[in-house]
């Protein structure tokens, strides 16, 4: 029996009983899958409520991840080595858990993400304003937007406006004359966006949610201050490094540059004639953004493309690996800065940034994003869930942490749903909880 004949047997079988939680009343299990460029992984945590009726942190009671093959720069290339990719990870998750996933939030990394601003106004008549009245505000600004080039991933209101008052977060109850709203949507291209939906059921897993990768791992790694004074997310991940601005609580604006780290690794690779996996493995090991005083000195055994690993090869200062690395990082930076500088909606952030994804780990990385970007930058780690392992508390692991966290708790965003060609809402904990009902 082969790989993927026995994937999906185990996947077919009935659901597994769910571990019991002593002093737990109630519990329910979430699963998150974050498809990256350079590795899939899936978290399966379960939200618990406790005897007295209060909700319990997200304990993750499931990890897996596997090398990913078959996507480039965030969207599927080869559907069947995909596909293999996330079973394994899904499968080695599900063993940890003994639980069998069936929904799953997963995320977009893809560089045909974009963010647009929609702007609608109603007349109210000097009434109260209504729940009613939200909804058709919102409606009409998310109708803005051509649906046949775009599809919404996102639909986050930013801000209300009744009359001359701008900023409003909660207009119910509210008199005037004239009823605004605000609307970030991120979008995405409709092809790339089915192709992995496609490729993700072929595991035998429904798609709840696409979440894009900044705006999950700002859900994990920011703190309420952050969010509400004003950051900058930059998700440095594999194959692209895309940005998300957040400010008053809400996401309000999204963007992608095309190129993350593989672009180092390639860089290492070509301009040291060696193979992408050593390439890599240099970058681990001693790549670092900035130069040290012994660098001239410390040598590196570089072995050729087409030798055997043992084989005795050359070597090269450490200094010459950091001067291929630094100006692919520069640049890396520079389009950052560039996309921020060019968005006003990306401006409101203020000189707060911080580093999440793999890439963003390497030595003198946040050094570097400080300088080109002018801001102070820290790295993000997961920090609203329990449970999760030594190796998978770090920035590499920032967008599966906070898919986890969208799905058991989501934030204010009245999503499209493409299947049912309608909108749907969803609670939020930033602000009182409500509900938009068309």
């Amino acid at each position: 029996m082969n790989f993927l004949s026995s994937a999906r047997v185990k996947r077919d079988r009935p659901e597994a009983t769910r571990p019991a939680v002593r002093g737990a009343l109630r519990q329910r299990t979430f699963a998150a899958l974050d498809v990256g460029s350079t590795k899939i992984s899936c978290f399966i945590g379960i939200k618990e409520t406790g005897k007295s009726g209060a909700p319990l942190p997200v304990r993750v009671i499931g990890i897996g991840h596997h090398i990913c093959h078959g996507l480039k720069n965030g969207s599927v290339v080869d559907m069947e080595l995909a596909e293999q990719s996330i079973r394994a990870a899904v499968e080695a998750a599900e063993r940890m858990a003994d639980v069998t996933v069936r929904d799953v939030v997963v995320n977009l990394s893809m560089s045909c993400i974009g963010s647009h601003t929609s702007s609608s106004v109603i007349n109210i008549a000097g009434r109260e304003v209504e729940e009613a009245d939200v909804s058709r505000v919102l409606r009409q600004g998310l109708m803005a937007l051509d649906g046949g080039e775009h599809q919404i991933v996102h639909a986050v209101p930013t801000g209300y406006r009744i009359d001359a008052n701008r900023n409003i977060a909660h207009p119910e109850g509210m008199y005037g004359k004239e009823l605004g709203v605000d609307v970030n949507l991120v979008t995405a291209a409709p092809g790339p966006l089915r192709n992995l939906r496609v490729c993700v059921e072929r595991c035998h897993l429904d798609v709840t949610r696409f979440v894009a990768s900044p705006f999950a791992s700002g859900l994990a790694c920011l703190v309420e201050d952050e969010l509400d004074l004003g950051v900058t997310v930059v998700d440095m991940g594999g194959g692209t490094t895309s940005v998300a601005v957040f400010a008053r609580g809400m996401l309000q604006f999204t963007g992608v540059v095309p190129f993350g780290g593989n672009a180092v690794t390639n860089d290492i690779a070509l301009g040291l004639s060696t193979s992408m996996d050593n390439a890599e493995r240099m970058k681990a090991l001693y790549g670092s953004a900035f130069g040290g005083p012994n660098d001239d000195r410390d040598m590196i055994r570089v072995p050729q493309v087409g030798e055997d690993d043992d084989a005795e090869g050359m070597s090269v200062p450490r200094s010459t690996l950091t001067q291929i690395i630094r100006p692919r990082l520069e640049e890396t930076f520079e389009h950052v800065r560039d996309l921020i500088a060019a968005n006003p909606k990306a401006q409101i952030a203020g000189r707060r940034a911080v580093l999440t994804g793999g890439a963003s780990q390497m030595n003198g990385v946040k050094e570097l994003g400080a300088r080109i970007l002018d801001k102070q930058v820290r790295l993000g780690r997961p920090t609203k869930l329990t449970g999760l392992a030594d190796a998978t508390r770090g920035p590499a692991f920032s967008t599966a942490a906070g898919l986890l966290t969208f799905a058991t708790d989501p934030p204010v965003d009245v999503a499209f749903n493409p299947q049912e060609v309608s909108y749907v809402p969803f609670e939020s904990k930033i602000g009182r909880l409500r509900a938009w009902l068309w």
